[in-house]
Parts: C-alpha cells; sequence; structure tokens
C-alpha cells in the first residue's frame, strides 16, 4: 500500500517569533468614573421612589404616567452598563 504524503507542519502554525508582545494599560478605575457609575444607579432608584410615593403631589411627574418606568429604570441600566468597564 503506498504511504500518503506528510504535510509540512509550518504550513499550518504560527510562528510565535512573529508577534510582538502589546502592553495593556491596567489598573483601577478612577473616584469619578465610580462616582458617576454609582449615580447614576442612585438617581435611577430615587426617581422611582419619588414618582411612587409624590406622584400625586408633582403633576409633572404624573403627566409622565408610565414613561417613569422608563425613565429610572434607564438610569439604572445606564450605571449597569458602566460597571462592565469598572476596574
Amino acid at each position: 500500500m503506498p504511504k500518503s504524503k506528510v504535510r509540512k507542519k509550518t504550513d499550518y502554525t504560527i510562528n510565535p517569533a512573529n508577534r510582538t508582545p502589546v502592553k495593556v494599560k491596567v489598573g483601577p478605575s478612577s473616584t469619578l468614573y465610580v462616582s458617576v457609575m454609582l449615580g447614576f444607579m442612585l438617581v435611577g432608584l430615587l426617581w422611582l421612589i419619588v414618582y411612587y410615593l409624590a406622584a400625586d403631589q408633582l403633576s409633572w411627574i404624573n403627566s409622565l404616567g408610565a414613561y417613569n418606568f422608563l425613565i429610572g429604570f434607564g438610569f439604572m441600566v445606564v450605571g449597569l452598563v458602566m460597571t462592565m468597564k469598572w476596574r
């Protein structure tokens, strides 16, 4: 039976000598970033609390109706998305 041809190994492998290392700046997030992130989450929570407790006294917030949920949860989602970049 004839022997099959052997493929060259270098055709399918990457030469590690050609790769150059890249320095990545890794460090803790600034306190301003963390403050803004937590601020968004707290503003969203406070918006919903004020809507539930004082919607009858504040006509402008009562006129928004169900959009208050969108605004409150929107602030909280922005804060939550910011946590992905937090170190």
